[in-house]
């Protein structure tokens, strides 16, 4: 019964996490918030507003503003793209043309609202990827670790697959993440969620979150497809 796989963005499509992790401790420690690049991997997956609101909330003792929001965030956006275009994870390109090729849809649920980024998806992985199909942090108003996010990929591919309209089931959708609060989101929204230990993390935080299953990679992800009777 499964009709679709809905894949995180950053250290999944493309390996672009180094990049920001380097930028959010930087411009986050500039300005007077702690962040070590370990705790941007941690805390991967979380709206701009989130991730700031966090280190106020811990360090300053209070909520943050829209206007340090706004900064900050935009400063960050500067200190990413200095770094040149990520490039596309190993064997993810091979994966899509797996799943795509098994007629399950493919969709994007990530935390980044970066047009830069999703303007990407459709030059570096032309024929994947369908406008509608895309859940960015614009979307939402609570970012992962809530279900949110894939609450509403399940909403939106029922509007685009089910003739009634009625969203996607969680059993009919997988998840593939690589981050500790995606995998909590897509459990929690009740979809079998895949990891892949991309990053700099032990296997043990995704499997903590509830991830069902784990690869060190997405090439051994994408070499194992044809064997997981999906």
């Amino acid at each position: 019964m499964l009709k679709s796989i809905l894949f995180d963005m950053d250290g999944v499509l493309f390996d672009s996490m180094p990049y920001h992790a380097v930028a959010w401790a930087k411009v986050c420690n500039e300005y007077g918030l702690a962040m070590t690049e370990e705790e941007v991997y941690m805390n991967e997956g979380r709206t701009g507003f989130s991730t700031i609101n966090m280190l106020t909330k811990r360090q300053w003792g209070r909520e943050t503003t829209e206007e340090e929001v706004e900064h900050i965030y935009q400063l960050k956006c500067i200190a990413f793209n200095e770094f040149p275009p990520a490039p596309k994870m190993p064997g993810t390109e091979s994966l899509l043309t797996q799943v795509k090729a098994s007629g399950r849809t493919i969709m994007v649920v990530t935390g980044s609202g970066q047009a830069s980024l999703l303007d990407r998806l459709t030059t570096n992985y032309p024929g994947f990827f369908r406008p509608e199909l895309i859940v960015c942090s614009h979307d939402v108003k609570h970012g992962k670790p809530n279900p949110e996010p894939y609450l509403m990929g399940l909403q939106k591919l029922g509007a685009a697959l089910n003739p009634d309209g009625a969203p996607l089931r969680p059993w009919e959708a997988l998840v593939v993440e690589n981050a500790p609060l995606g995998v909590r989101a897509g459990v929690a929204a009740g979809v079998f969620t895949i990891a892949a230990n991309t990053g700099p993390l032990p296997d043990s935080a995704l499997l903590d979150e509830g991830a069902n299953l784990i690869f060190p990679s997405m090439q051994a992800f994408s070499d194992a497809w044809g064997s997981l009777n999906l």
